[in-house]
């Protein structure tokens, strides 16, 4: 039985291959059609393979892929007219959390995303996606316009955790997490969450409470980071595969146990390697979903947010 570490290499070695390829097609004459089909077809199958078997930690770092779509990717493939909208109006802006007004079906929407970054440079702007307590609050601010000129309101959730640092906590990054889950809890506006990449802690719960809350195939969605869970119950981060299975963390039993929506399918090997497919089915989605929540009495749909996150649900 062929191991997930020589899938893996198989992966890498695949990959490494066919973008050797790509260069010497776009450089070099000659016909590099066929050979380029044969290996894309050799890694179609070996990536089939592997994800008919992914436990719960391989689809944490699938979750984590340094080159899966992020905040920013979706905002531009899936919304027209994009206006991003800065500061808390207290003590200034939180770059982890990209927000502002726009357009989605010829109708203005209330965005917000996390953001991690891909390079170095990206990271440390963007606090590595940990919003920051003004992060928090600016997303108070402007749900509460939001919901002044009835605009839907859509979270992508792609982070680590909340920004725990020192100065975090001395501006009362507890307060503005609780702060937001309330506000989330009252908006007479329809809300829908789409968990992109690993949603962890209050850090995602600050944004995602939602009227519906959908996940990527291959994204995570905690509690805790399981290094972080294993490093309370073991003592050692070691244990971070053993914890991932035990927290129930993917998107497949997350549906199982009625604690999301609905799970978006993603390509054949994660959202990263297919950008507009994944981009897509998203959007497809999340238009799917607000017309149905749009059609709804303001007090009905207050009233379902109730029940729903008080899991009436799952206590009958």
């Amino acid at each position: 039985m062929t191991s997930a570490f020589e899938i893996e290499a198989a992966i890498d070695r695949l990959s490494s291959e066919l973008d050797n390829l790509m260069i010497q097609s776009k450089h070099h004459s000659g016909n590099f059609e066929d050979e380029i089909k044969l290996v894309k077809n050799q890694l179609d199958s070996v990536w089939s393979s592997y994800c008919m078997h992914l436990d719960a930690h391989q689809v944490l770092m699938l979750a984590r892929h340094p080159q899966r779509p992020q905040g920013l990717d979706y905002i531009q493939a899936c919304f027209d007219d994009f206006e991003m909208l800065q500061g808390d109006r207290h003590s200034g802006d939180c770059s982890a959390l990209i927000s502002g007004i726009a357009t989605l079906n010829n109708k203005s929407v209330m965005v917000f995303a996390q953001q991690k970054g891909r390079t170095t440079e990206e990271r440390l702007k963007h606090n590595f996606g940990m919003v920051k307590p003004k992060g928090y609050r600016k997303a108070k601010r402007l749900m509460a316009l939001a919901e002044r000129y009835a605009m839907p309101v859509i979270t992508f959730l792609d982070s680590p955790g909340a920004d725990a640092g020192v100065d975090a906590e001395m501006a009362n990054q507890s307060e503005a997490i609780a702060t937001n889950m309330l506000l989330m809890s009252e908006l007479r506006v329809p809300i829908v969450s789409v968990v992109i990449g690993e949603a962890m802690s209050g850090g995602a719960m600050a944004l995602g409470v939602a009227d519906h809350v959908c996940m990527l195939e291959y994204a995570v969605y905690s509690v805790i980071s399981p290094e972080g869970c294993a490093s309370i119950l073991w003592r050692s981060a070691d244990y971070a595969k053993q914890a991932a299975e035990a927290m129930c963390i993917t998107s497949e039993s997350l549906l199982e146990k009625r604690l999301i929506d609905a799970v978006i399918p993603e390509p054949l090997g994660g959202a990263q390697r297919d950008y507009p497919l994944t981009t897509s089915r998203v959007k497809k989605h999340i238009i799917k979903v607000l017309d149905a929540l749009s059609s709804c009495e303001v007090e009905h749909l207050l009233a379902q947010r109730y029940r729903k996150w008080m899991l009436s649900d799952l206590v009958e």
